[in-house]
């Protein structure tokens, strides 16, 4: 039984901090693609930072790179998406996802299509004012 549980989103002012969790159980972890999407009103979902667990690589998009860091704590595979500096334009609904691969890399994983990610979390809220 796969289940993705998303928790930390809320509001802060710019320039502010907030992590969000992920707690992945059920996708097995030696060849997977983990990380978060974005959505905000409007707008079609983004990814905004992927890692692969074969080799930790990561990829992030332009837009968050040198503020947002994807991480992960393999003993209860759970990643973080740590967002610094916060920007009004990062207000969104995050959804953590995650999938098997066969093979891949932080790219492939990147710009692998939302449609393709198989396993979801619930989504929360990041407004940023």
């Amino acid at each position: 039984h796969v289940q993705l549980v998303e928790s930390g989103g809320g509001s802060v002012e710019a320039g502010g901090s907030l992590r969000l969790s992920c707690v992945v159980s059920g996708v097995p972890y030696g060849s997977a693609c983990m990380g978060w999407f974005r959505q905000a009103p409007g707008k079609e979902r983004e990814p905004v930072a992927f890692f692969y667990t074969r080799d930790s690589s990561t990829e992030y998009a332009d837009s968050v790179k040198g503020r947002f860091t994807i991480s992960r704590i393999n003993q209860n595979n759970t990643i973080f998406l740590q967002m610094d500096s916060l920007a009004p334009e990062d207000t969104a609904m995050y959804y953590c996802a995650a999938d098997r691969v066969t093979f891949g890399s932080a790219v492939v994983c990147f710009n692998r299509q939302s449609e393709k990610y198989g396993f979801w979390g619930q989504g929360t809220q990041v407004t940023v004012s």
